[in-house]
């Protein structure tokens, strides 16, 4: 049985996926490609008693990492 779980969201005007990776056996999860509409992110996140650890960024584009900034906050 995996112990990993993945939510894709769609985010940003250029409609770009975001994924929250979860470990569903910590609740601890990581941001892959968080583009800008972190608020989103976040509210997902508490609504489901997530921890987040970490931020994945694939590359270095608007769409992708815009938002990895304010979410390290």
């Amino acid at each position: 049985m995996s112990s990993l779980k993945t939510i894709v969201v769609q985010v940003t005007p250029f409609v770009q996926n975001a994924s929250i990776v979860i470990c569903t056996q910590t609740n601890k999860c990581a941001f892959v490609d968080p583009g800008g509409d972190i608020d989103t992110l976040l509210d997902i996140a508490k609504s489901n008693n997530l921890i987040p650890e970490k931020i994945l960024l694939t590359h270095g584009h608007i769409d992708h990492a815009g938002g990895a900034q304010e979410l390290s906050n």
